[in-house]
């Protein structure tokens, strides 16, 4: 099993970004030479060893080793946890700024720790960046006697921590906290209009788990800072009703991948017929988008599978991690037309203050490192997209666990009832299995296949997140059977009780393989954790949606098939590869066309916040309405005291700007919809995008200006104030935050728009 690792090392460093680890293992030898002569020192000298490194001592094998030893020996006295060589080794390659690929269940928490005490020493305040409330809670409150013996202060955050209380979480030297919630109180803190309202979350050093789902897998999902508008009502119901008439291949055709849809010519003919007298391609043209809207809606978003239907509201699953996601939605529009096919009650509209996507809320850290299971593997991407380097470590005991090559079947019933039968055979025996699938559907659908068959098993899915922690602890225990959605980001190890691993450990039987090989990388990696035994499996199929999508053109009439088992060798080995290969790099390519998008709007939000610290902070809000109403501002200066006049015209122009880019924003929004049709007059889509947007930048901010000399003039002076409410000052509603679930300016609506050019053309 070495040699195989050795082997997959070996390939792994041919990857640019990737780094050989190999030459840790010398300092971390250092340091257990060290360790031993620190056993008799009390907690208290511990603590004076690390006080007396040097602020560089990362940078000294010798000063290092020291550090590393001392971590060691508080890390068993404060949590009975004694790190293994390869953990120290992980934390020594942080220290140095370079990410390391870790085995699941090698203890990523207890070194993401020991890097978060050594950077502190070092100088530096830390964010340990979590996936969810539950792990930045439970490791602040784990971590936190190591962290504070070492003499760092700890904090942590979660969605449900009050304004004062991150504040106060914000001035430790560690925090824990959500990437979410860091990326939503930067951008809560970039529209406060008092200093002392600021939650204060700066940004220095960042410490990641799960590094490469946080930062490719979710690099296109911005977090979006939003005011609450008026609903739209339900008007989009009648719309719902009328496309769920539509047929498909008839009235509209579904692309290979299922990502896309559009109308036909017949189609277009019947929504002419159930609306007379319309002009889809001219004065009526928002009503063929709505259209179009509502039907992606109805046949593309699959409920329990994209999402779920809660108390009345519409509520997303994570594609990535399988948890329902609290605060996300679709952009405006096709969240409504959701509404509208669950006959749901419209909610809130919203009015976009700011976004920001996670991996630029990262990559403005000072510094970054991060561990994954799968972190080596998309080196070169991430040294591309963020300058990281990385590089995998060996398990402390050599992995034994068994990877079955896939079971390939023709169909989805014979591949589904071959998986039934193989985990009845395998629960007979005793040993724990853990089954997973792609879907909240899927998982309640393979249960209630298994228990037609007389078989139990315990559900996880994103109706019962909240109890995954005590699902997860249990799902090694002899006799259990765990029927999961996609496992990676638990954060919970699967521990074998007692008696399983004689009966072979963890058995992982995956149905059907994921969109990226990282995603069933880390579904193996839940059984065989620290040399326990263990099993893995997929069933496949050639109707997966993951062929079919991404290798439509294969002919199954061509394998030779015995009870729906594929036995072409060849076939069995490379189909599903060769699928999961073409997705990941339809993958790639999105979050590439995200960041060139992205990239003009990103320059203009740095100026725009560079103007907005300078009216925060300065006197420069009076100097220029001064220049602008000078009579205004003389008689008003004669009349308020000074701090007043500040702090309201401070208000006027602040509020005036961030409506402004506000309004830019939108205006991004609808240009990103829309942008492809300019391929038609043979424009490039992305330039006419960016030559449109500086257009609009160039009179943003003269034009703010404008807006507060408008409000300062309309403003009368009462008890000592400027009423800005009574001449109409900018004030958004409930604030509030989301995530959407694709690019900053929704691809799914860029998709719509090539549909209706598509139309467009054929209609012309």
């Amino acid at each position: 099993m070495t040699s195989a690792w050795q082997r997959a090392r070996n390939w792994v460093l041919d990857k640019p970004g990737a780094v050989d680890l190999a030459g840790l293992a010398t300092v971390v030898a250092r340091a257990s030479v060290l360790a031993a002569q620190l056993g008799e020192l009390p907690d208290e000298d511990l603590g004076s060893r690390l006080a007396g490194l040097p602020t560089g001592f990362v940078d000294d094998d010798d000063t290092l080793a020291e550090f590393l030893a001392v971590a060691r020996e508080l890390a068993e006295r404060q949590l009975g946890l004694r790190p293994f060589d390869v953990q120290l080794q992980a934390a020594t390659a942080m220290l140095r700024g370079i990410s390391v690929e870790l085995a699941t269940g090698e203890g990523k928490t207890l070194v993401g720790a020991i890097v978060a005490a050594g950077l502190v020493r070092a100088g530096r305040r830390v964010h340990v960046l979590s996936a969810n409330d539950y792990l930045a809670e439970r490791d602040a409150g784990w971590m936190g006697p190591l962290l504070r013996a070492a003499g760092a202060s700890v904090g942590f955050v979660t969605s449900h921590t009050v304004h004062e209380q991150r504040q106060q979480a914000y001035r430790a030297e560690v925090v824990y906290v959500p990437v979410t919630e860091a990326g939503f109180d930067v951008l809560r803190d970039r529209v406060r209009l008092d200093v002392a309202e600021r939650v204060g979350i700066g940004r220095d050093a960042a410490v990641l788990d799960e590094a490469d789902a946080v930062l490719l897998d979710e690099a296109r999902v911005p977090l979006v800072l939003a005011g609450e508008a008026a609903a739209a009502g339900n008007g989009d119901r009648e719309i719902a009703a009328f496309v769920r008439t539509l047929v498909e291949s008839a009235d509209y055709l579904v692309d290979a991948d299922r990502r896309t849809l559009h109308l036909t010519e017949q189609g277009l003919q019947a929504v002419e017929r159930h609306y007379p007298g319309v002009d889809l391609f001219g004065a009526d043209q928002e009503l063929l988008t709505r259209v179009n809207i509502a039907l992606h809606a109805e046949v593309l978003l699959v409920r329990d599978v994209e999402y779920v239907v809660e108390n009345g509201r519409v509520r997303l699953v994570s594609q990535s991690r399988g948890r329902v996601e609290a605060l996300q939605r679709w952009p405006e529009g096709l969240q409504e037309a959701v509404e509208a096919k669950e006959g749901l009650a419209a909610s809130a509209g919203v009015e976009v203050l700011d976004q920001l996507l996670v991996r630029d809320l990262v990559g403005r850290y000072r510094s970054v490192v991060g561990m994954s299971a799968t972190l080596a593997s998309a080196a070169d991407e991430l040294q591309e997209l963020y300058g990281l380097r990385c590089g995998p470590l060996p398990p402390n005991s050599p992995c034994i666990r068994v990877d079955e090559p896939d079971r390939l079947y023709e169909t989805i019933d014979e591949r589904d009832a071959a998986a039934v039968a193989f985990v009845q055979e395998s629960h007979a025996t005793g040993q724990p299995v853990l089954v997973a699938t792609g879907s909240v559907a899927d998982s309640e659908r393979f249960a209630g296949l298994l228990a037609a068959h007389g078989l139990v098993s315990v559900v996880l899915n994103a109706r019962n997140d909240a109890e995954e922690a005590g699902i997860i602890a249990l799902a090694g225990s002899v006799g259990r059977l765990t029927v999961s959605t996609q496992m990676a980001g638990r954060g919970v190890d699967i521990r074998l009780a007692e008696g399983a691993a004689g009966l072979g450990g963890l058995c992982i039987v995956g149905i059907a393989r994921f969109a990226s090989a990282r995603l069933d990388a880390q579904l193996r990696g839940r059984a065989g954790r620290q040399g326990d035994p263990g099993r893995s499996i997929f069933f496949t199929s050639l109707a997966d949606p993951l062929v079919t999508e991404n290798d439509p053109d294969h002919s199954p009439a061509r394998h030779v098939l015995l009870d729906g088992t594929v036995l072409d060798k060849k076939l069995r080995t490379n189909l599903v590869d060769h699928a999961q290969r073409i997705s990941d790099g339809q993958q790639r390519a999105l979050r590439d066309l995200a960041r060139r998008y992205g990239s003009l709007i990103a320059l203009q939000r740095d100026e725009l916040l560079t103007l907005r610290e300078e009216l925060l902070t300065t006197d420069r809000p009076v100097t220029e309405l001064t220049a602008r109403l000078p009579k205004r501002m003389a008689a008003l200066a004669g009349q308020l005291p000074a701090e007043a006049l500040l702090r309201d015209i401070r208000t006027a122009c602040l509020s005036s700007l961030d409506r402004r880019w506000s309004e830019h924003l939108a205006y991004a929004l609808e240009l990103r919809e829309g942008i492809h049709l300019r391929a038609l007059a043979r424009l490039e889509p992305l330039a006419e995008y960016n030559r449109l947007l500086v257009d609009s930048w160039h009179q943003l901010i003269e034009r703010a200006f404008a807006d507060a000399a408008g409000l300062v003039r309309r403003a009368p002076v009462a008890d000592d104030h400027l009423d800005l409410d009574q001449a109409g000052v900018y004030r958004p509603g409930a604030t509030w935050t989301y995530l959407v679930t694709d690019d900053q300016f929704g691809s799914e609506w860029a998709r719509i728009g090539r549909f209706i050019a598509r139309e467009f053309l054929g209609r012309r």
